[in-house]
């Protein structure tokens, strides 16, 4: 078993969630920066009140067609938000493509953790506005 990676934090994990014995689960190191990637992605521009600068402004483009424009302004923010909010990590690629769904775009972000150059990736699902009149970002 590896020695424990203090300096990587240790936090909530999201989604909040209690265990058995009625605490709140906790997340550790890479699983730890993990989630805190993804809750960089699901959060949009404003919607924490305390900080309205964190998040991620992709959630301003639900209602963008998907087009190739689209999907390059989706991964600049994608690269904005983490390079501001994520500083464990150096990002090594990301990719936005098409989905199995017309209105669904899959952005792949492979990543690198400064401290230990342990190298991981995400695939974070994002809708757009489709035909039946939703939106959402998973």
């Amino acid at each position: 078993m590896s020695a424990p990676r203090k300096f990587l934090g240790r936090g909530f994990a999201f989604p909040l969630q209690v265990t058995r014995n009625g605490g709140i689960a906790m997340a550790s190191e890479e699983s730890l920066v993990q989630q805190s990637i993804w809750l960089i992605l699901a959060t949009s521009k404003g919607e924490l009140q305390r900080n309205p600068n964190f998040g991620c402004g992709i959630h301003d483009l639900v209602f963008t067609d998907n087009i190739p424009a689209a999907r390059a302004q989706i991964a600049h923010q994608v690269r904005d938000a983490l390079l501001r909010w994520e500083r464990r990590i150096d990002l090594i690629d990301l990719v936005v493509e098409q989905g199995e769904a017309p209105n669904q775009l899959l952005i792949a972000i492979d990543y690198r953790l400064r401290s230990t150059h342990a190298v991981g990736n995400l695939v974070f699902p994002f809708y757009l506005f489709d035909e039946g009149g939703t939106s959402r970002a998973a």
